[in-house]
């Protein structure tokens, strides 16, 4: 298991400050959230020569661009094509910065529409999606989120399109939080297409995300680390917090907790034995 994080925690902060901060707090790894105006510069608008200076920077940093997160939906037919075409222009800026997996949502169903329209709606554009991020050397991960947070709705998606470079970035919030389904149950039905995995804690309410340091939230976090050691996961687990403390309070405490809860996992021991 490899740990990075969200750019979300210091979007103020240039490309170069966000690595040092990485290697500062021990992580391996740098989520770059696209389209929000955060000043890491991995944008649709960067030209070649400032992608070529990204790239360069993160490989000679040793600390790995292992997600590009956009906001692109597909689950609303009538612009869904638009969304296809940004979706292949943030494929393209992922590859340009050798990122392997670009993070995208499925979208919430509109209130005029139905689940079965716009899951038809989604799965086209993955089909579509799959084979130019193949070609691109990427895999989109659809991100367990909203009304498509029940894992085993977001397995339904994935076995249909059946894409290897289509696959899922579990959120451990929103699978418990939105889709009421425990972290055993996430892997026994999503694991095989899960890629990506976002790591925090917080309150179980549905009005906006409310974030807790890691452990006293209503998250059990022994039980998320157990499930993704048991099912083998060696990807990267990404911490994400919008909005929060300030990056150097929070990256490092909740990374150290994090690793507590994964090391008690791998001795199979209760929480009690911290």
């Amino acid at each position: 298991m490899k740990y990075a994080f969200n750019s979300a925690s210091c979007p103020n902060l240039t490309l170069p400050e966000m690595t040092a901060a990485a290697q500062a707090y021990g992580f391996q790894g740098l989520e770059l959230r696209s389209g929000t105006g955060h000043r890491h510069g991995a944008e649709l608008s960067a030209s070649q020569s400032i992608r070529n200076e990204l790239r360069k920077h993160a490989t000679d940093s040793g600390i790995e661009l292992c997600c590009l997160g956009i906001s692109n939906i597909y689950s609303q037919p009538e612009n869904v094509e638009a969304q296809i075409d940004e979706t292949k222009s943030y494929i393209k800026l992922a590859h340009d910065l050798e990122i392997p997996y670009v993070r995208v949502f499925c979208g919430r169903i509109p209130p005029e529409g139905t689940r079965d329209v716009s899951r038809h709606s989604i799965i086209e554009a993955f089909r579509s999606l799959g084979p130019y991020a193949r070609t691109h050397g990427v895999t989109i991960v659809a991100e367990t989120h909203d009304h498509w947070s029940d894992p085993r709705v977001m397995a339904d998606i994935m076995r249909e399109v059946n894409d290897l470079n289509v696959a899922a970035a579990w959120d451990v919030i929103h699978t418990e939080r939105e889709g009421l389904t425990g972290p055993e149950a996430v892997m026994d039905s999503l694991g095989p297409w899960i890629r990506h995995v976002h790591f925090h804690d917080g309150l179980k309410r549905l009005d906006r995300l409310h974030y807790a340091p890691i452990g006293t939230g209503e998250f059990d976090q022994l039980r998320i680390a157990k499930a993704l050691l048991q099912a083998g996961y060696e990807g990267y687990v990404s911490g994400e917090w919008y909005n929060w403390e300030p990056y150097d309070i929070h990256l490092p405490r909740e990374l150290a907790a994090w690793k507590r809860y994964v090391a008690l996992a791998m001795k199979g021991g209760e929480e009690d034995g911290f």
